[in-house]
């Protein structure tokens, strides 16, 4: 039987390994962040059944990362808190939460909580359809509605478009995208170029100037999310290199 993923995210260390030995000693396969901007690679690189989440994170809020989680393969979410009053529980279990636990807490009940989790709900199934309004992707029938017509799109194509997609905003590039697109392909990662042109003639509004699929230069490409809501303005960012180490963080907890 393959061993259950679980990721923990938690911003103090020695807490973080401390979870994460204990759950190795029942074997879960388990995998650590300590901030949401690795915890956000460490998801999207193993797709864990279970995320521990600690709400108090210092590069960002994570009751937000949380309902971006909610969105992705709807894994179980577990958050972890100093925050103990009515109101934050309440928030963290709207967020998508399936169950909250304040700081501090016994290992004992942490230890059964997780297993509590995991043999009532067993492994979460996939969501049918990941919806960004006028943008939907339907994950069963492998087919994408935009602004409300069903577009064509071949099979590398619609595995593109819901690669990105599920990235959440994060810059991934040609190597990442070639591999979590077509994990088999022995192509160069350049073909990538070709497929996004293609891509974007169908799900653009004007290809030539796109704002849902974003060039990030030197890097790859990226999921736009706010230029299909009217009411966000939409982010035109071209980043140099030598800017995006220290940007990345920032667009992707931008678009969270």
């Amino acid at each position: 039987m393959v061993a259950v993923c679980i990721e923990i995210v938690e911003g103090n260390p020695h807490l973080r390994s401390l979870l994460g030995w204990h759950l190795q000693q029942l074997e879960y396969r388990v995998h650590q962040a300590a901030s949401i901007y690795q915890a956000r690679e460490v998801f999207l690189a193993n797709q864990p059944t279970l995320v521990i989440l600690d709400a108090d994170l210092s590069d960002g809020d994570g009751i937000e990362f949380c309902r971006w989680l909610h969105r992705q393969q709807q894994p179980l979410i577990l958050i972890l808190s100093a925050r103990n009053n009515e109101v934050d529980v309440v928030s963290g279990l709207k967020a998508g939460a399936d169950d909250y636990l304040s700081k501090p807490f016994g290992m004992q009940e942490f230890l059964a909580r997780v297993e509590a989790l995991i043999r009532r709900k067993g492994t979460p199934s996939a969501p049918a359809y990941l919806d960004y309004g006028s943008l939907k992707i339907d994950l069963v029938q492998r087919r994408v509605r935009f602004q409300g017509e069903f577009i064509e799109l071949t099979p590398q194509e619609f595995s593109l478009l819901y690669v990105l997609a599920q990235a959440g905003g994060v810059p991934l590039s040609r190597s990442e995208l070639l591999s979590r697109a077509w994990p088999d392909a022995i192509d160069n990662p350049r073909t990538i170029d070709t497929h996004v042109l293609s891509l974007r003639k169908k799900v653009e509004l004007d290809p030539r100037q796109p704002s849902l699929i974003q060039t990030i230069r030197n890097v790859g490409y990226r999921f736009n999310v706010e230029s299909l809501n009217p009411n966000i303005p939409q982010l035109h960012t071209k980043l140099t290199k030598e800017k995006f180490n220290n940007q990345r963080a920032t667009l992707a907890a931008q678009t969270s």
